[in-house]
């Protein structure tokens, strides 16, 4: 497993960053997990091709973490000519909101006959579930979002990736990154409490009890921002567009 980070930002792409979308590399398959509406201009600006995308995992459905499936959608059929299959995989709700935020964003384009095939699949909360080769199980998190939000442990059989999604403080982040070779963990405050997000202080005294390997923090708000090297000093790393790492 290899993963580079595409956007590592917020909603507001506090300090110039790109909003959430990882990219990762698993044998001959290349996935996205999470496909925020900066994710087609993020793609290219790192020379990314969006037709060597095989799948697209979602942890839930707000625009920061799925709002450029649309125009990654029209560039496939209109500019980059994609002739390959997409799979798109996502919480219960992903089959009626993708076409929905088609037809918001571009109106008729759900209906579009592309040239490629492209499907969406539903993980069910806390069923393993099979995505290219990919054992991918959800647990449910704390963030509203009209759907189920959800963290993410993927796993090929020998390397384990875990990731927080969006969230406050929640018991089912532990079983989703123990073990896990690398848990990317959302820090979007430094020491406020916040509806449906995490904030430093929380990780920081929690980071015994997830039983990764390693920790990745990501989706930093401007007071995390201007603080990093003493999330760094406490043996995190700290996600930045286009770090590249093996998980």
């Amino acid at each position: 497993m290899h993963l580079t980070i595409i956007g590592s930002g917020d909603a507001f792409g506090s300090g110039g960053r790109f909003n959430t979308c990882f990219h990762l590399s698993v044998g001959a398959h290349n996935v996205l997990i999470d496909c925020g509406a900066s994710t087609l201009v993020a793609l290219k600006a790192q020379r990314v091709d969006p037709n060597t995308i095989d799948a697209i995992i979602l942890s839930h459905l707000h625009g920061d973490h799925f709002g450029g499936i649309p125009f990654l959608m029209l560039d496939a059929q209109y500019m980059s000519r994609r002739d390959r299959p997409l799979l798109f995989a996502g919480p219960p709700g992903t089959a009626e909101r993708i076409p929905a935020i088609m037809e918001v964003m571009f109106a008729g384009s759900s209906k579009t006959k592309f040239r490629f095939p492209w499907r969406i699949i539903e993980i069910p909360v806390g069923a393993p579930t099979d995505v290219l080769g990919l054992r991918v199980t959800s647990a449910a998190v704390i963030h509203f979002s009209g759907a189920p939000s959800t963290a993410l442990r993927l796993t090929d059989g020998n390397k384990t990736l875990a990731y927080s999604g969006d969230t406050e403080w929640t018991d089912a982040l532990l079983p989703i990154a123990a073990g896990a070779d690398l848990f990317v963990v959302e820090c979007y405050d430094y020491d406020r409490e916040l509806t449906g997000h995490l904030n430093w202080h929380t990780i920081k005294a929690r980071l015994g009890d997830f039983g990764a390997r390693r920790v990745m923090v990501t989706h930093m708000n401007p007071t995390i921002l201007e603080r990093l090297d003493e999330l760094r000093e406490a043996g995190v790393i700290v996600a930045a567009d286009g770090l590249s790492v093996a998980v």
